[in-house]
């Protein structure tokens, strides 16, 4: 395989996604759990043999890249652009205490709208932006038949993966949540980047057709 491929690795568990509570921007570490998720997925993607691997500094991300880096020998770039989105006020929330201090927000999220920005926080528009900047970075550092990891957040995740490909806002809720320490797989084929793998724990396999022929031309 010659294309390029930037794997987007999602965070193992912390306490605060088992309480069900709003992280943002607040440095919550891995728990137990997320450590032997983040090693485990590690030795997987390791065999990819990954040129970059970049995190965001949350320690919950950066930890989780660390146990990458230690297999591969790669030294972890730290950036602060891949970072969770900004929830503000409703950091550190559950859904329940959410809905009862932003039942407009949560309306919003029901009826399948984005949800509005939270006092001090961000809006997904804002977080799909820096994602999609750091993502282009992150590729145009990668050379014939590379592959880049870069370790984010749920959100950070999802709608940066969907500005980057150029999907139009009100498509990008079609997309599930990504999982605790599982990663989305885009690859450069004929045409540009394209989606591979969405929500996966295991390596994608060669795609046999017209457009991964054509990128070994």
């Amino acid at each position: 395989m010659t294309s390029r491929q930037l794997v987007l690795w999602r965070h193992g568990r912390t306490a605060w996604n088992v309480e069900g509570r709003a992280q943002g921007q607040t440095d919550v570490p891995l728990d137990d759990v997320g450590r032997g998720q983040a090693r485990e997925a590690a030795a997987r993607l390791a065999s990819l043999a990954p040129s970059l691997v970049w995190s965001s500094d949350l320690s919950r991300a950066s930890d989780t890249a660390t146990e990458l880096t230690q297999l591969n020998g790669v030294d972890l770039r730290l950036d602060g652009r891949l970072r969770e989105i900004h929830v503000g006020a409703r950091q550190g929330m559950t859904f329940v205490e959410a809905r009862a201090r932003f039942p407009s927000a949560w309306e919003a999220v029901q009826a399948g709208d984005e949800p509005p920005r939270a006092p001090g926080g961000e809006v997904e528009a804002e977080v799909g932006i820096r994602m999609a900047e750091v993502i282009r970075d992150a590729v145009s550092c990668l050379g014939p038949g590379e592959v880049g990891v870069l370790v984010s957040h749920g959100v950070s995740i999802r709608v940066g993966l969907c500005c980057f490909l150029g999907l139009p806002q009100e498509h990008w809720r079609l997309f599930s949540g990504v999982s605790n320490c599982a990663w989305v797989v885009l690859a450069e084929l004929r045409g540009g980047w394209r989606l591979v793998d969405y929500n996966a724990g295991s390596l994608p396999q060669p795609v046999l057709s017209d457009d991964q022929l054509a990128t070994a031309e």
